[in-house]
């Protein structure tokens, strides 16, 4: 039955991925959110975040993801905009112009948006990796393109994984007297990461490796409201962890007010977040590794991955 249910599953995938029938079940998920979320309710509170001249703000789509308005006194730029309506409306009703849509990947719920916000805005330029095979991109990128729009500069970095040609946008902070920040879409979660959809867990690895490398202030903006899941789920991996236990407190009064969870920074993830400590003597232990090279391997890291992956799509959370 497993392995019935893997084919069934990847045939799914395949279809929603590749083809316009995603495109029909992503207007089932808008409208299962618009019933959950009516009267322009969303899943959390639009709370914009000023930086010297830039403002970024983490707008609430669908059930739980997030779309990214960014601007500057010169520009505009928005991050997977999956939900186009609320997006535009907003915009509009702020008197905001964008000039681009930045994609992190192929998938629906973060692309969903590009076909209604170039009839919104016909001068509008679209980017998405060239390899993923983004719908209704304008521009592909590159692994370490440069995009700059306003005083914004952002460097793409080709993060597969999760789907094949998946990338992540880092912004440039100097500009605006912050630290760099990191867009990250379903690669890297607060206290979790994305399901390895497209490619092998040593692929994934390095994609986490990749950005778990940047500098330690880097602010984490991703493309979900996983937290309380995902910390959930990280206490109960390796209850020895202060840092988790600390963090999930913080996340559960913050969602008890319906505020954002996010940014978090690239240190604080390393610390807490079991996807990027995979060679770790708690995670070894939880995930039962008794045996192993010194120091661990990437092969070996590859296949803790896979096990905290597996044990995190099986766990049952809290209520």
């Amino acid at each position: 039955m497993a392995k019935e249910g893997s084919c069934l599953f990847r045939i799914g995938y395949f279809f929603y991925s590749r083809t316009r029938i995603g495109q029909i079940y992503h207007r089932r998920d808008i409208a299962k959110a618009r019933e959950k979320y009516p009267d322009g309710k969303t899943h959390t509170t639009i709370q914009p975040f000023q930086y010297g001249d830039l403002t970024i703000t983490p707008f609430p789509i669908l059930l739980d993801n997030y779309s990214y308005i960014l601007r500057d006194s010169k520009s505009a730029v928005i991050v997977d905009p999956g939900d186009p309506e609320p997006v535009i409306k907003y915009l509009k009703d702020n008197g905001i112009s964008p000039e681009a849509v930045l994609v992190t990947h192929k998938h629906w719920d973060h692309s969903g948006g590009n076909t209604a916000m170039k009839q919104a805005y016909p001068n509008i330029r679209i980017y998405g990796g060239v390899h993923d095979n983004v719908n209704n991109v304008t521009d592909t990128v590159k692994d370490l393109d440069v995009l700059p729009f306003g005083d914004m500069r952002f460097t793409v970095h080709f993060t597969p994984g999760h789907t094949e040609g998946h990338v992540v946008y880092l912004l440039d902070g100097a500009p605006f007297g912050m630290s760099d920040s990191l867009f990250s879409g379903d690669l890297l979660f607060l206290g979790g990461c994305g399901r390895m959809f497209e490619a092998a867990p040593l692929v994934m690895l390095g994609s986490l490796d990749k950005v778990s490398n940047l500098k330690g202030d880097v602010l984490v903006w991703p493309g979900h409201e996983y937290a309380n899941d995902n910390l959930d789920f990280a206490c109960h991996l390796d209850n020895s962890n202060e840092e988790s236990k600390n963090k999930y407190e913080w996340v559960k009064s913050q969602r008890e007010k319906n505020l954002c969870t996010c940014p978090s920074t690239i240190e604080e993830e390393r610390s807490y977040n079991p996807f990027l400590r995979t060679a770790e003597p708690g995670i070894l232990e939880a995930v039962k590794v008794t045996e192993f090279e010194q120091p661990v391997t990437d092969e070996t890291r590859a296949k803790i991955l896979r096990e905290i992956r597996t044990l995190k799509d099986s766990y049952k959370y809290k209520l």
